[in-house]
């Protein structure tokens, strides 16, 4: 038998989880123990004291049953009643209670007046006002009797106390336990907000605490941390070497395309530019996360500059729609590389470009849409690799490219903690691409 389907009923965060493992053990041990105790333990005494209890009434009511008269049934009655500590009057028939009054939440009262019907005859109701009385009417050869007399006469003495200590020493222990527990998963939420800080590109204080087990995760998460740091450095050490050898040929090749005549230095003019296009490219696809600091920043205004930017370039774009406003941390240079990019991408495949961006309290999104013949959805897992064109798919007479667009883009977004999502547009038919980073 499976239950996968309990799974979408369960709760997901940790503190949940342990606090229902355990709740549950605590309250089902409570309930088991309510009810073996109310069934069986204080079932049995409050029969047996009730049954004391009838003999006693017994005694009294055949000193009734043999007078000639009530007055003579309370006169002979009267000996026995003092010590054996018992109320007795006579009640008219309209002052006769019509059933059996009892409390809700009085546990013993339904088990003292079944054994009272069931071993004394002619008991006509019994009732309980309060937790130290109790009135039993019996019919007797003069009419109905009252018999009073006290209420732990017949069971234990405010039974439910112990249920009531029980739950609240529960109570108490589960408040106790929570505070403890809290105390347990702190560590691991303070690891779990580190590590996420870090995916997202930030780097925020942490000393491990906790348990044994907690520490050592986070020894090693702060290990694994500064090796990737040092690599990020490394690799912004050697792009930076990089750029200035591979850029300092290029522009003594351009000095020297300078001194040729126009004619013979425009095929090499037009090579040494493609170089420098792939050298660009090859340097924002390496450079990665390495976009700028994280800062809080307006996506609109973001995207409103970069729109900006490349209506003043020519490009045939807009931005079409915004939805929500507020500041996200980004990194706002590698966020304008992905746009440009995307809207680079867009333009050159198709006629018209258009940016729209979504900002809601769980995600921002950045949204560009193109008419052009867009990505078929076996290729979409393809084409954001490094240096993968899709010739077949996109339109070839309008540039080959680097092949790198795309992995610059969803690097940036992974960078961000968010994703690439590639799709159709149902607006403009061509490719829709989406930016989706988690708040």
């Amino acid at each position: 038998m499976s239950f996968h389907w309990l799974k979408q009923y369960m709760p997901r965060s940790l503190f949940v989880r342990a606090a229902l493992i355990m709740v549950l053990p605590i309250v089902v041990i409570q309930l088991v123990v309510s009810v073996v105790f109310i069934g069986r333990h204080l079932e049995d005494v409050t029969t047996q004291m009730t049954l004391t209890m009838v003999r006693e009434l017994a005694m009294v009511r055949a000193q009734v049953d043999g007078a000639q008269s009530q007055a003579e049934a309370l006169a002979r009655a009267a000996p026995l009643l003092e010590p054996l500590q018992i109320e007795l009057r006579f009640v008219a028939p309209g002052a006769l209670p019509e059933d059996d009054v009892s409390r809700w939440y009085d546990f013993t009262a339904p088990t003292v007046a079944r054994v009272f019907r069931l071993t004394l005859p002619g008991v006509r109701s019994v009732v309980f006002p309060d937790s130290r009385d109790m009135q039993l009417y019996l019919d007797t050869e003069f009419g109905t009797a009252e018999f009073s007399f006290n209420r732990r006469r017949v069971s234990a003495a405010a039974p439910h106390q112990l249920i009531v200590t029980m739950l609240g020493f529960g109570l108490l222990m589960t408040v106790i336990a929570f505070l403890y527990m809290r105390n347990q998963l702190r560590p691991i939420r303070r690891l779990a907000q580190a590590a996420e800080a870090f995916g997202r590109g930030r780097s925020v204080p942490y000393t491990p605490r906790g348990a044994t087990e907690v520490r050592i995760a986070g020894s090693a998460f702060l290990d694994m941390r500064a090796r990737i740091e040092r690599y990020i450095e490394q690799r912004t050490l050697m792009l930076s070497g990089v750029s200035h050898d591979l850029r300092t040929p290029l522009t003594r090749m351009k000095l020297e395309l300078a001194l040729l005549d126009e004619a013979d230095a425009a095929p090499l003019r037009r090579d040494v530019d493609e170089m420098q296009a792939l050298l660009d490219a090859f340097l924002d696809f390496a450079r990665g996360e390495a976009g700028g600091e994280v800062e809080s920043c307006d996506p609109v205004a973001l995207a409103q500059a970069v729109i900006a930017d490349a209506q003043r370039a020519g490009a045939p774009v807009r931005l079409v729609a915004t939805e929500g406003a507020g500041a996200v941390d980004l990194r706002p240079l590698a966020i304008r590389r992905a746009l440009e990019n995307l809207i680079a991408n867009a333009v050159r495949y198709g006629s018209r470009a258009e940016l729209s961006v979504t900002l809601t309290d769980r995600a921002l999104r950045f949204r560009v849409e193109d008419d052009g013949p867009g990505i078929p959805p076996d290729l979409r897992a393809e084409a954001i690799k490094p240096f993968a064109r899709l010739d077949p798919a996109r339109n070839q007479d309008c540039g080959s490219g680097v092949g790198l667009g795309l992995a610059i883009v969803n690097d940036i977004a992974r960078a961000h903690g968010g994703t690439l999502r590639l799709g159709v547009s149902e607006g403009l038919g061509g490719l829709c691409a989406d930016i989706v980073i988690a708040r």
